[in-house]
């Protein structure tokens, strides 16, 4: 089995593969284009978001700076927004709906590392999937880890850390993030 399957399947696998170290450098040389161009120049930006990711619906837009390592694990849904400083460790699939809104300086980290020091140290790791409904606004700070999912109509505050899942139509905050109230 390559490594990309086991990736892609949740298991152990060897990041320093030459076929994902190809993939990663892609990804790494699309976000330094997309970064770097004039920040009148719209079209590009969106031309360059829909060939690095997987799948773009109607309207994309990400300020830069931008940075993923793949690209191709991460679909967004119809007027996606994120704002300056986004990473995406996209090791594993990165799903989010229409009408999601994204703050400045916020990480989506599927990427996951053994906690036996020995297996980690051997240099594999692992990922798990993070799903995000539709209408949900990340605010500032915010980071999403490993195997999480989030519901629709979902608020999380500022510097929240979200590392369980959370339910639909809920305002979520804290380290951990959990939710405090109804979004209606």
């Amino acid at each position: 089995m390559k490594e990309r399957d086991k990736m892609l399947l949740g298991e152990l696998y060897n990041p320093a593969d030459e076929e994902l170290y190809s993939d990663r450098m892609y990804a790494k040389n699309a976000c330094h284009k997309f970064n770097s161009l004039d920040a009148t120049d719209i079209g590009t930006r969106t031309t360059i978001l829909k060939k690095l990711l997987g799948k773009t619906g109607e309207h994309p837009h990400i300020e830069p700076n931008f940075y993923c390592d793949y690209g191709y694990n991460i679909e967004v849904g119809d007027n996606f927004y994120a704002n300056h400083n986004l990473v995406i460790l996209d090791c594993a699939k990165v799903k989010m709906g229409n009408n999601v809104f994204i703050g400045p300086n916020c990480g989506i980290y599927t990427a996951c590392h053994p906690t036996n020091s020995e297996e980690r140290n051997s240099g594999l790791e692992f990922a798990k999937p993070i799903t995000i409904g539709n209408n949900v606004w990340l605010g500032g700070n915010v980071c999403i880890m490993a195997g999480v999912t989030i519901g629709d109509n979902v608020v999380i505050g500022a510097g929240s850390v979200v590392t369980k899942n959370i339910p639909s139509n809920k305002i979520a905050v804290g380290n951990p993030c959990k939710p405090i109230k109804d979004t209606n």
